[in-house]
């Protein structure tokens, strides 16, 4: 039997669940949101997206296929990773209700608990994560501390820093693949699956840091990333967007390239009261009754009523109504809020990557 350290988590409201600890034994604080997702633990716990949160899954039972790498993983194509979104995990913490002490999966080569350990992110177990999640749906996401035997630590809230900044690549990189067609990724927070979907069809990829100038770059295409944090903090970024939405090239926005498209062109965005992150989110497609469902990861979202005559909604949420995308009436530029490129989560949307790479071969003609 594993002998495991009390832990508490401690909301800024007051609230504490008691619990016990895993992985790495020490403190942490960030700001504690929820995913509804079944699976996809190593997916979301490497997603940029998450940086600077504990991440609450409400699934009772985590950690039951283990993780698929042990250190010496296997690459995909350009030296991807083959299993996990990014190159580290990012959330500060995690919770669960019941961590499995044993896991059985075919690609499994350790534990939950033995890869958090080996990456110094702390967990607490044994806690009731729907009593958690009832209070973070009814008081909002809120601030919260991770202790691991009661040892101090700050409290923390990631969406007063520049997040983007913190996940972005420092110098631009390319991919390479066999088409003719070349895109710019502006890397937010990129999932390492965005890049696998462009290079899947052919397109070689430039990735770029988060403020790069890219307006002039000698591309079929953009596309924004996801990325973690409160989109106003990018100025720079936004700033060339602005200039980017003039010169007529494609541009594709996901996630969080949706709220920066959409500050770009003069609109607002606002913090949702705890966010949708999961895999089960159904997206309605502005005039018609086609239902997707999608994978998101977001705590902001676009006011689409701020947004000029020149944009129109795309896709709303079906559950409250919130804006999941916009495009322009006669330029090839558009965005969504979910991830069609899925990792975890259902590829209902995975059509829209083809739609993009279609759009550059239209535009290319054309000029």
């Amino acid at each position: 039997m594993i002998k495991r350290s009390r832990a508490q988590l401690v909301l800024e409201d007051g609230a504490v669940f008691e619990g016990e600890s895993f992985g790495a034994p020490h403190s942490v604080a960030g700001e504690v949101v929820f995913n509804t997702g079944m699976v996809g633990y190593p997916e979301s716990m490497t997603d940029p997206s998450y940086r600077g949160q504990i991440l609450c899954l409400t699934y009772p039972l985590i950690g039951n296929y283990g993780i698929p790498v042990n250190g010496n993983e296997p690459r995909a194509m350009n030296g991807l990773s083959k299993h996990f979104e990014s190159e580290a995990i990012q959330i500060k913490g995690l919770v669960v209700s019941s961590l499995s002490p044993d896991y059985s999966h075919w690609s499994a080569r350790e534990s939950l608990d033995d890869w958090m350990q080996r990456n110094s992110i702390p967990g607490i177990t044994g806690i009731d994560t729907r009593a958690l999640t009832k209070r973070l749906r009814s008081q909002g996401c809120m601030l919260g501390k991770l202790l691991i035997a009661e040892q101090p630590v700050e409290w923390d809230d990631p969406n007063a820093r520049n997040l983007v900044a913190e996940v972005s690549i420092s110098e631009p990189k390319w991919y390479h693949a066999n088409g003719d067609k070349k895109v710019v990724v502006v890397d937010l927070g990129v999932k390492n699956n965005i890049i696998r979907s462009l290079l899947e069809r052919g397109v070689s990829v430039l990735r770029v840091p988060w403020n790069y100038d890219w307006v002039n770059q000698d591309v079929d295409g953009v596309l924004l990333s996801n990325g973690p944090g409160d989109p106003k903090m990018c100025r720079e970024a936004i700033d060339v967007v602005r200039k980017g939405i003039e010169n007529g090239i494609p541009i594709f926005g996901i996630c969080l390239g949706n709220q920066l498209l959409a500050l770009a062109a003069g609109g607002d965005t606002y913090k949702l009261k705890y966010g949708h992150r999961g895999q089960n989110q159904p997206c309605i497609e502005v005039g018609s009754k086609r239902c997707f469902i999608t994978s998101q990861n977001h705590g902001y979202a676009v006011n689409e009523q701020s947004l000029n005559s020149e944009w129109l909604p795309w896709f709303f949420n079906a559950n409250d109504g919130t804006n999941e995308g916009i495009r322009h009436r006669s330029r090839p530029i558009l965005s969504v809020q979910y991830h069609p490129e899925a990792t975890p989560g259902p590829t209902d949307t995975n059509f829209l990557f083809d739609s993009f790479v279609q759009s550059l071969s239209h535009v290319k003609q054309a000029s």
